[in-house]
């Protein structure tokens, strides 16, 4: 049986990281209607409450179920409405390693929602899971990923040529041809999270919810 995550939440200052639901479908909907998660992501153009569904319901569980990593939803304590999704993937049970990725509402950037969102499942990852390496892919057009990786305190480890593929620019992204482009490689290891930034963030600690 492959090894996997446990079904859990994690809650940091402002945020609570948690499984999907069918509540999030409206709300994964808008998300994936933004201009710019449409260009960075692989998500479906247009995205359907059926699409959502899927995700809900079959895609998110599968990813835990198969050892491949975990989905979690990301919602404000405050209001419970969706800031975005923070999600692990192509995890290497040896190596205890795996890539992190996220796409953040259009409503709630600018707000430093998705470094403490990332932190936060650092932090679980290290010192509640054993983890030893997490991993950030960010396309080399991708200023804002880019910035959030700079905030959580990730070490920049190079440039992966030609590695990834984005929709490009353009303003009909249902005919927009595939462009390949370079991604950036980042990297966060337990010791990186020891010393605190000088924002803060690093500062952040999650309270586990099993």
């Amino acid at each position: 049986m492959a090894a996997s995550f446990p079904e859990t939440a994690i809650s940091t200052e402002r945020l609570l990281l948690r499984p999907l639901d069918d509540g999030d479908t409206a709300g994964l909907v808008a998300l994936a209607a933004d201009e710019q998660v449409q260009t960075w992501t692989a998500l479906p153009v247009p995205f359907t409450e059926t699409h959502a569904r899927h995700l809900v319901r079959v895609l998110a569980p599968g990813r835990r179920a198969d050892g491949g990593g975990i989905v979690f939803a990301v919602a404000e304590h405050l209001t419970q409405r969706l800031v975005g999704l923070v999600d692990l993937r192509a995890t290497d049970w040896r190596l205890r390693a795996t890539e992190i990725g996220f796409i953040t509402a259009a409503w709630a950037r600018g707000e430093g929602y998705a470094p403490e969102a990332v932190l936060g499942v650092a932090q679980w990852l290290f010192e509640d899971r054993g983890f030893l390496r997490l991993e950030l892919r960010t396309a080399a057009g991708n200023i804002a990923a880019q910035q959030v990786a700079q905030k959580t305190g990730a070490i920049s480890e190079g440039v992966l040529r030609s590695a990834g593929i984005v929709r490009g620019e353009e303003t009909d992204r249902r005919g927009a041809p595939d462009t390949r482009t370079d991604l950036i490689l980042w990297s966060l290891l337990p010791e990186d999270l020891d010393t605190p930034q000088t924002d803060g963030w690093a500062e952040q600690r999650y309270v586990l919810h099993d």
